[in-house]
C-alpha cells in the first residue's frame, strides 16, 4: 500500500493558464529581441500579471539600440491569457544600490500590492575585457549590475508577505562554468559564475519560506548581438545548425515560475540545444 495516495485524475490535467492570479517581476525585459521580453509574454500567456523592468539609456549605449518601452509593453498586452491580468513596465539603475528595492516596491503596487514571482534577467553588456585588459572600474561595474543588483533584488522580494502558493526566483547564467568557460568576458563571466555559486545557498535560505531559487544557463540565444561569420560559426555547433531562440529558455523560466516546478529549488540549469562547445 502506497504511504502517500496517488494525486487524483483531475488533479493530473494541466490548467491551460496555470499562472492565473499570480504577479510576476522581469528585469531587462526591454528589447523585442531580447530574453526578457519573452520570458514576459510567456509569463502573461500563462495567465499571470507582469511589470517589464527596462534601463533605456545601457540598450541605447550598445549597437543594438534601444526599443520604446510602451511598445515592448503593448506587444506583452498582446499575449495575455487571463483578461484580468495587467502588464505595467518601468525604468530602474540598478546599479544604484537603492533601486533594486524600490523596483521591488514599485512593480508589486502595479500589480495589485505583491509579487509571486522575480526573473532577474537584467545584465550589464559592454565594458568587459580579458585578464589582461580588465582594470577595477570594469569588475566594479559589473559587479554592481550583475551580481549586487541581483541579491538586492533577492531580498527585497523575499521580505515581501508570502501568498499561499509561495514564490519564484530565477536567476541568469551564461555558461561560465563549462568548458572554455568566457575568457574575453572576464568580468561579466566572474559575476555570473557568482550568480551561478550561491542559487544553493538561496534555495536552502528560502524554502522555508515557500521560495524556490533556481538559476538558467541559456546557452547562446539569438538577441541580436552577433553577425556575420561569427554568427555563422555558433550556429554550426547546434545540432539543429541554428541558433538558440529567445522563447527557448522562456519556455523554461516560465515552466519553473508553475506550481509543476515546485519541487525544484537550488539548481543551475543548462538550456543550450546540445550546443557543442
Amino acid at each position: 500500500m502506497a504511504r502517500f495516495p496517488a494525486p487524483a485524475p483531475q488533479s493530473l490535467r494541466r490548467d491551460p493558464l496555470p499562472l492565473r492570479g499570480r504577479t510576476a517581476l522581469v528585469t531587462g525585459a526591454s528589447r523585442h529581441d531580447g530574453i526578457g521580453y519573452a520570458v514576459a509574454r510567456r509569463l502573461a500567456a500563462y495567465g499571470a500579471s507582469v511589470y517589464l523592468h527596462h534601463h533605456v539609456p545601457h540598450d541605447a549605449a550598445l549597437p543594438w539600440g534601444a526599443d520604446r518601452p510602451e511598445e515592448v509593453a503593448a506587444s506583452v498586452r498582446e499575449a495575455v491569457g487571463d483578461p484580468e491580468a495587467t502588464v505595467a513596465h518601468g525604468p530602474a539603475d540598478l546599479s544604484d544600490p537603492r533601486a533594486p528595492a524600490r523596483l521591488i516596491t514599485t512593480a508589486a503596487q502595479a500589480l495589485g500590492g505583491r509579487l509571486d514571482i522575480l526573473v532577474a534577467n537584467h545584465a550589464l553588456n559592454g565594458g568587459d575585457g580579458t585578464l589582461d585588459t580588465i582594470d577595477a572600474a570594469m569588475l566594479d561595474a559589473h559587479w554592481a549590475v550583475d551580481t549586487r543588483s541581483v541579491l538586492l533584488l533577492i531580498q527585497a522580494f523575499a521580505r515581501q508577505p508570502r501568498a499561499p502558493h509561495g514564490g519564484r526566483v530565477v536567476m541568469m547564467t551564461s555558461g561560465q562554468d563549462i568548458a572554455g568557460g568566457m575568457p574575453g568576458e572576464i568580468a561579466y563571466g566572474l559575476q555570473k559564475g557568482a550568480l551561478a555559486s550561491i542559487t544553493r545557498s538561496l534555495s536552502t535560505t528560502l524554502i522555508e519560506r515557500g521560495i524556490t531559487v533556481n538559476a538558467v544557463n541559456p546557452g547562446p540565444v539569438d538577441t541580436g548581438y552577433l553577425t556575420g561569420d561569427d554568427y555563422d560559426a555558433v550556429a554550426d555547433r547546434f545540432p539543429t545548425g541554428h541558433w538558440g531562440m529567445p522563447d527557448d529558455p522562456a519556455r523554461l523560466i516560465s515552466w519553473l515560475a508553475t506550481d509543476e516546478a515546485g519541487w525544484i529549488t537550488g539548481q543551475v540549469i543548462d538550456s543550450e540545444g546540445g550546443f557543442r562547445r
